[in-house]
Order: structure tokens, then sequence, then C-alpha cells
């Protein structure tokens, strides 16, 4: 439901797929530094300064994403999604988007289309409203704010 709302605004779920948990740790020449942990305290900060409510989930496990998409149907009025390597193959995660009707947004830090060959296709990029990449740590403010207008756009007051 594109009009769903939490206490204080519209609800938007946050999801990190598999590996994301190691943010910090895992190639800081790539991902930089910061930790999940710090990624998700600056969505939340952006999402109370844009009028909107967050929700997290990171799991390693594709069948705990797609549950989680599921359960934001008619809850929640966007998504920003993060499927790490599910990306690239994770067709349950296209459907599951596919079927839900708020906003949608891919987030990535880094650019899978300046990566590997095998990193350039995104499954999930056809069923979103739109993808934001490259852009590393600014990627998660930005996404708030690009909700924020998505949401204004379909007539959601935030």
């Amino acid at each position: 439901m594109s009009g769903a709302t939490g206490g204080e605004g519209p609800l938007v779920l946050l999801l990190h797929g598999p590996n994301l948990n190691l943010l910090g740790e895992r190639e800081p020449d790539v991902y930089g530094t910061a930790t999940l942990a710090d990624h998700v305290a600056a969505a939340t900060a952006a999402a109370g300064g844009a009028g909107l409510v967050l929700e997290h989930l990171q799991s390693n496990a594709e069948a705990d994403l797609v549950e989680a998409i599921h359960g934001a149907r008619g809850r929640c009025a966007a998504i920003v999604v993060n499927p790490g390597a599910l990306t690239h193959y994770a067709w349950s995660l296209h459907d599951a988007l596919a079927a839900f009707d708020g906003v949608k947004l891919e987030l990535h830090l880094s650019n899978p289309n300046a990566r590997e060959p095998w990193r350039h296709t995104s499954v999930v990029a056809p069923v979103v409203d739109a993808s934001l990449v490259g852009l590393g740590a600014d990627g998660y403010p930005l996404a708030l704010e690009a909700v924020r207008r998505l949401l204004a756009r379909r007539g959601v007051t935030v």
C-alpha cells in the first residue's frame, strides 16, 4: 500500500542481503569502512529528517528477504533494498518486489556496472522505481530523500 504509515510518517523498509553484515570489514576498498550499523544509523536519521519512519532487516538468507517483502505489503509505503549478490540472480526477490505496490528503490554502495561482468545484471532493477549505485555511504541519505520525493509524486503526504 503506497500510503502505509508508521507512527510518525510513512514506513520504509530497508533491506540488506547476504554478507552486508560484514560491511566495514569486507573489502573496505570497495565498500568503505562504515559498518552496516553506521549505514542504518545514517538512513534512520535521513528518514526522520524526511518525515519517514525506518525499519531495517539484514539477512544472509534469500527466503528471509522475500518474507520481509511479503510482510511489507499493505504495511509499508516503500522499500529500499540492497540485495548484495542476490541482485544478480534472485528471481524470487524480483517476483516479491513486483508484488509490492509501494515505492521501491535498489541501492548499492559500489557501482556494479563498473565491476566484474557478472555484476552488470540486476534482476531487481526491472521492478523498482529507481536504482542508486556507486555513491558509497552517501547513497543512504540520498535514497531516503528519493523515497520521499517518489512518495510525494504518488500523493503520499510526508
